[in-house]
């Protein structure tokens, strides 16, 4: 393998491959057309080139090389996704109108394993969470996404899900939250069975986009809920043709570099993006190019090329949440239109109604509250492929099951905890074992040992659920505001973190449901740091607010003129 000729400024031990030799680059000029020296089957920044290891069962991620993790036109896929819950029921012309909307729209099942997590029980005020996978698909199933993904021996694959997001909007609507996983990251795909064809497929290890080839986006899904513990209530998906009929529709999107711009060198490597120092609007097929931009921003690697998409979507958020974009209702007809016609939905958010519906959710948010991160990450052993980090990546991923927002602006409660209402021998303690898992099973009679746990800790009225559920955290809820204190007295002979103490509307007495965190053993488990709630994302997940209208890209010196 030679070296690559452009590696920047980055200091990382493990060259950039050249992206010949991977079978893909950036691959296309001002113009639209394809750099000269482009391969006869161009892989367009959307799909996976024969032979790099992407289609295989067992080997999701780039061979001899550092993983993929800023497909070309993630951000216009993930553009479309988001922008369709925003949008598509400000075109409403009338009923009949809504109808064809309607019938725009694909929908496929939420979920393709068995069991899996429970829903959160709603909180104190009666108000639940809402989480959203977001999918960008590279299936080249029709001539259009073809000619736009290139690849045309891919034509009969199955399509991989390149980007994903997932989007958590908090219970009080409050803030969101976004949190996108590489592409490569290796994962546990659990047992997924098609909807259509019935074919089961087995639990395996794999790259994470391979997920969507066992069955669909609803094994996607059901593969986040294992990895994160998170459960999610929707799924939303895109392919190319939808993409480039949402950026049209959307107009132009004002982005901004640090010096002038030529995404372009003698081997044909680079977009063909060409801009001057300051700030552009972009648009059509210049916006495609600064979204698949990786030669020529910061260390020419796929890190600055998610941070551009990154900029290109908060400037769009803020366009279109001030309304400079809504106020023409023919453009505003197209941009409903191309949303339905890009979007597989699952079977519960089936009609441009709820999508409606949902988008009034999304727009309550104020953008100073968008937090964009990515999962915390690290390399394996041998560099072949990405995994969580360890601790960070947990850490993430239990903000968003308790529902903490991602910037630590959460108002703090500094209210003293109050005192039990009764003795604890008297108090009523129902006992869950709630370790059921698709990927692990469960651990039977967990719910008998913590309740002679509790016994033993004078808690003598504790009794046992027999009924088995799924859930990531161990957790004390009650229902009755005059219970807090005992929860937390509860929480706290345990060993619990104050953050498993949680009042819902739907509670009916106290109930202590043992997750998947506490596995084994009769003393809760702390994690280093555990004795700590965290109160924002960690600086591994590279945090980026929706308001920074100051961020500006950093030209790599070797791309500017």
């Amino acid at each position: 393998m030679r070296q690559s000729s452009v590696r920047g400024d980055r200091s990382r031990r493990r060259r950039e491959p050249d992206a010949q030799e991977l079978g893909w680059d950036d691959g296309l000029y001002a113009d639209g057309g394809l750099s000269p020296d482009a391969p006869g089957r161009p892989d367009t920044d959307g799909g996976v080139p024969p032979g790099d290891g992407g289609t295989s069962a067992d080997d999701g991620h780039r061979k001899g090389g550092r993983p993929r993790r800023g497909r070309g036109r993630k951000v216009l896929r993930w553009t479309a996704l988001s922008l369709a819950v925003l949008i598509v029921g400000g075109a409403g012309a009338g009923y009949w109108y809504y109808e064809h909307l309607n019938a725009n729209l694909r929908k496929a099942p939420r979920s393709l394993s068995g069991g899996g997590l429970k829903k959160p029980d709603p909180n104190a005020f009666g108000q639940s969470p809402l989480n959203i996978l977001l999918l960008g698909s590279d299936g080249r199933n029709s001539a259009e996404n073809i000619k736009l993904g290139g690849a045309r021996q891919d034509a009969d694959r199955k399509p991989l899900a390149d980007v994903q997001m997932l989007l958590h909007v908090s219970a009080d609507r409050s803030n969101m939250s976004v949190l996108s996983i590489p592409r490569d990251t290796r994962v546990t795909i659990p047992r997924c069975t098609d909807p259509k064809t019935h074919q089961v497929y087995p639990q395996t290890s794999a790259a994470i986009n391979q997920s969507l080839q066992h069955g669909g986006p609803g094994c996607t899904l059901a593969t986040w809920q294992e990895l994160t513990g998170i459960y999610i209530d929707h799924f939303m998906m895109v392919d190319f043709s939808g993409v480039v009929s949402m950026a049209d529709a959307i107009g132009g999107v004002p982005v901004c570099v640090d010096r002038n711009v030529y995404s372009h060198d003698s081997k044909g490597h680079g977009s063909g993006l060409k801009l001057t120092k300051g700030t552009h609007s972009v648009q059509g097929v210049q916006a495609l190019q600064w979204l698949r931009t990786r030669y020529g921003f910061e260390d020419n690697t796929d890190i600055g090329r998610a941070k551009a998409q990154h900029m290109y979507m908060n400037s769009m958020v803020r366009q279109l949440k001030q309304g400079t974009k809504l106020t023409d209702p023919g453009q505003l007809r197209d941009l409903a239109e191309a949303a339905t016609k890009s979007l597989t939905v699952d079977d519960g958010l089936d009609t441009v109604k709820k999508l409606y519906d949902l988008g009034g959710d999304l727009n309550r948010v104020p953008t100073k509250r968008l937090t964009m991160v990515t999962m915390p990450w690290q390399y394996s052993s041998d560099e072949s492929y990405v995994m969580p980090k360890p601790g960070d990546a947990e850490s993430t991923f239990a903000l968003l099951r308790n529902d903490t927002a991602l910037d630590g602006k959460d108002k703090k409660k500094a209210a003293p905890a109050p005192k039990p209402s009764m003795p604890k021998g008297a108090l009523k303690v129902v006992v869950q074992n709630g370790t059921n898992s698709t990927v692990s099973g469960p651990v039977s009679g967990r719910a008998a040992v913590i309740q002679q746990r509790l016994a033993g800790l004078g808690y003598g009225a504790a009794a046992t659920d027999t009924a088995l559920t799924t859930q990531a955290d161990t957790t004390v809820t009650y229902g009755n505001k005059a219970l807090r204190g005992d929860a937390l007295a509860l929480a706290t002979s345990l060993g619990l973190p104050k953050g498993a103490v949680r009042e819902s509307s739907s509670a009916t007495g106290m109930r202590l449901v043992i997750g998947n965190d506490w596995r084994s053993g009769s003393a809760y488990p702390k994690a280093s740091g555990a004795e700590k709630d965290a109160d924002k994302a960690p600086d591994s997940a590279d945090a980026l607010n929706g308001e920074d209208s100051k961020a500006c890209m950093k030209v790599n010196p070797q791309y500017s003129f």
